[in-house]
Order: C-alpha cells, then sequence, then structure tokens
C-alpha cells in the first residue's frame, strides 16, 4: 500500500510534487493517458475473473479440439478479457467515487474515478459491446449475457445498488460465473449442468465476501452495509468457507476430481482466518490462486477431448 496523499494535495506547477489525485485526473483525459487510466480502471489483475471462465466453458462444452478457437469463442474471451472489465469496474467506480475517497486501496494499486467524456464514453461503449455478442451468440447463451450485463449495472447503480445490500451483494456476485456459462451454452449449444452451474454462483459468492474483508472499516466508516460489515471478519470466514464448501460439493456432483480442485478454498480461508497472514496480505494473492485453479480446470476440459497422451511425442 502507497501511504495516504492527504498531505499532498498541492499544485504540480512551480516545482510543487503532484499529487496522487492529479496523477489520476491528467491520465483520466484524452489519448495515451486515457488509455493508461481505463486500463488500472479495468483492474488488469483481475481480467481473468471474467475471461477464465470463458476458457472454462469452452473446454467443457466442445467436443472436439476444432471447437476451441472458433471466430465466436475468441470474441467471448476477448471481450471478457478487457471491455467487460472496463464496463463493469467503470460502473462501478462511477457510483462509488464519494465512498473510495476513504478507501485505502484506492492510493496504491486502483485509482479513484476521475471521469472525463472520454472515459464515461469508453465504459458505455464497452457495455453496448456487450450487447453486440448476442449477434453472434445462439439464443441458449443469451440469458447468461443479458444477466451479466444487467447484474454489472445493477451491482453498483441505484436503485437497487446490490452492493449495500448485505447478502444481495455477496449473491448477485454470480455475475463472474455467467460469462463461463455463456461460453458453454455457445459451444454445446444447450445449457451447462445446474449443479456446474450452482457451484460455480457459490464460488463467486465466497469469493466476492472474502474480498470484502479488507474493506469492512472503510465500508463502515462510509455507511455502507455489506455482509462482511454486518458478520464482521471472525463469521465472514466462516461464510466463505462455507459458500466455497459448497461450491465444492457442487462441482462434485458434476466430477469428483473438479470437487476435489474446488476444495482448495475452504482450506484457503481456513488457513487465512486461523494464521498470522494479514487478509489485506492476503486478498492480494487470490488472483493468484484463482489463475492457478483456472488453469487446472481448463486442463482438465481439454484433456476430455485431446488426452495428455497423445501430445506426448
Amino acid at each position: 500500500m502507497i501511504p495516504a496523499v492527504s498531505d499532498q494535495n498541492r499544485s504540480a506547477g512551480e516545482g510543487q510534487p503532484r499529487s496522487v489525485e492529479d496523477e489520476q485526473s491528467r491520465a483520466a483525459g484524452g489519448g495515451g493517458e486515457g488509455l493508461r487510466y481505463l486500463l488500472v480502471l479495468s483492474r488488469p489483475r483481475f481480467w481473468l475473473y471474467l475471461a477464465g471462465p470463458v476458457a472454462v466453458g469452452v473446454t467443457y462444452g466442445i467436443d472436439a479440439v476444432s471447437g476451441l478457437f472458433t471466430p465466436v469463442t475468441v470474441a467471448l474471451a476477448l471481450y471478457f478479457l478487457v471491455p467487460a472489465n472496463v464496463f463493469l469496474y467503470g460502473v462501478n467506480d462511477v457510483f462509488d467515487a464519494d465512498i473510495d475517497e476513504l478507501n485505502p486501496k484506492k492510493e496504491g494499486r486502483e485509482v479513484r474515478w476521475q471521469g472525463s467524456r472520454p472515459v464515461v464514453a469508453a465504459v458505455a461503449a464497452s457495455g453496448a459491446l456487450g450487447l453486440a455478442t448476442l449477434a453472434v451468440t445462439p439464443r441458449v447463451a443469451w440469458p447468461y449475457l443479458l444477466g451479466f450485463l444487467v447484474l454489472a449495472v445493477g451491482y453498483s447503480a441505484p436503485p437497487v445498488r446490490f452492493k449495500t445490500t448485505p447478502f444481495l451483494d455477496s449473491l448477485s456476485n454470480g455475475l463472474y460465473a455467467l460469462p463461463g456459462a455463456a461460453a458453454y451454452a455457445t459451444v454445446a449449444g444447450a445449457h451447462p449442468p445446474l449443479a456446474a452451474l450452482a457451484g460455480a454462483w457459490l464460488w463467486t459468492m465466497g469469493m466476492h465476501t472474502f474480498s470484502a474483508i479488507p474493506d469492512i472499516e472503510p465500508d463502515r466508516a462510509a455507511g455502507i452495509d455489506t455482509t462482511a460489515t454486518l458478520l464482521g471478519e471472525g463469521r465472514t470466514y466462516a461464510y466463505c468457507f462455507a459458500a466455497w464448501t459448497a461450491a465444492a460439493a457442487g462441482f462434485w456432483a458434476v466430477d469428483a476430481r473438479l470437487g476435489a480442485l474446488l476444495g482448495v478454498y475452504p482450506v484457503f480461508v481456513a488457513w487465512v482466518a486461523r494464521s498470522s497472514v494479514s487478509v489485506d496480505r492476503a486478498y492480494w494473492w487470490f488472483p493468484a490462486l484463482n489463475t492457478v485453479v483456472g488453469t487446472l480446470l481448463s486442463m482438465g476440459g481439454l484433456w476430455r477431448v485431446y488426452p495428455l497422451w497423445e501430445a506426448l511425442p
């Protein structure tokens, strides 16, 4: 974390240091600076949270390797890699601008909202691009694509603003599972197994609530009610443990090997809860854990249609 910048709010002119807020305002302008601002706004370390499920959905939905890279699967992967993140986090930052003034996470690896007209236009265009995916996907995938867009807005924007209602904030984060469901439905022409969808949804609930633990004090200071602020740190760990255990059970119902792999999450949260490791530190390890698990899930799906021994010389 970077130290608070409240004592740095001087003008950038006449040799005086430029504050973080000044840098963000400059980056929110046009040209290359605006692109860099959008890049940080989109949370690059979290890109695979949306694009990763697409890879998993495709590998389990195809029946031949030839279906892995098609114009539609590549389009979905590219959309959920960057534009979908610009849309999701752009909407979030618009409606959290005041709250984020109190959030220490915004003083380091994230930025506070400094939305110029080009930035607002980019966020809106990213949402419109999501609607355009309906033109290249089958109808069976549409509920998942539309569900993602609706929840991406509803999570942060009034009047529903799910993120300010305990348990609905957690439940609505099933939006992270929907890209994978859409990808599966696109290549398979059918809905994903209900147990897998339920397991993925429960996984996202645990993921969201665990990620909210470092925000407990800033959210309370801002008067924001969340599952984590309601339960407190100790009971939030228990909530995440329960959600991730249920997620593993859902995947176990599809394939015992998948359930065993997802079992790493309840073990992880139990270890964090009982160890001396700060949750603020563990929070930054989370993308790496998800990347490893997602990679193994995708490899497992790929080996269904292209066994490992066929790849060996």
